[in-house]
């Protein structure tokens, strides 16, 4: 069964970007994007992915307050929050999962970490990526 990925992020060249690196993958699919975190709970509640691909800067709701809604909602569905973004800080990761994010990853290494991150989060497990420190964990 293949893994549904939404992607979120409010330029559309990052999911452009995002979309091309992750359709090398034959059992994943890109079911969907979404411009803001309003936008990607409204998607999460009619696309129902398994992983949701998350940026924390956007406007009308950040992917921070996004993800704390989409967990309330979906939690038990097994749906996993991965944040892909340009905050290379161990502050803003430990928001981040806080939030329910299940992994981080920088945007300035999402060629070398995003298929590892994805693959690891759609199997519930951990993945975070700060600029020099890749981590996965069971």
């Amino acid at each position: 069964m293949a893994v549904r990925i939404l992607l979120v992020d409010d330029h559309p060249i990052v999911r452009q970007g995002l979309r091309t690196l992750l359709q090398g993958r034959g059992d994943w699919e890109v079911v969907g994007e979404a411009s803001d975190g309003v936008e990607a709970v409204e998607k999460v509640d009619s696309l129902r992915p398994d992983v949701v691909v998350l940026d924390v800067t956007m406007p009308r709701m950040n992917g921070l307050e996004a993800c704390r809604l989409i967990q309330q909602k979906h939690k038990s569905a097994g749906l996993e929050v991965l944040f892909v973004t340009q905050h290379d800080s161990p502050q803003m990761m430990r928001e981040a999962l806080d939030a329910g994010a299940r992994g981080y990853v920088v945007k300035s290494n999402a060629a070398r970490d995003l298929l590892e991150a994805v693959e690891s989060v759609s199997q519930h497990r951990v993945f975070t990526a700060l600029a020099r420190s890749p981590q996965a964990s069971g």
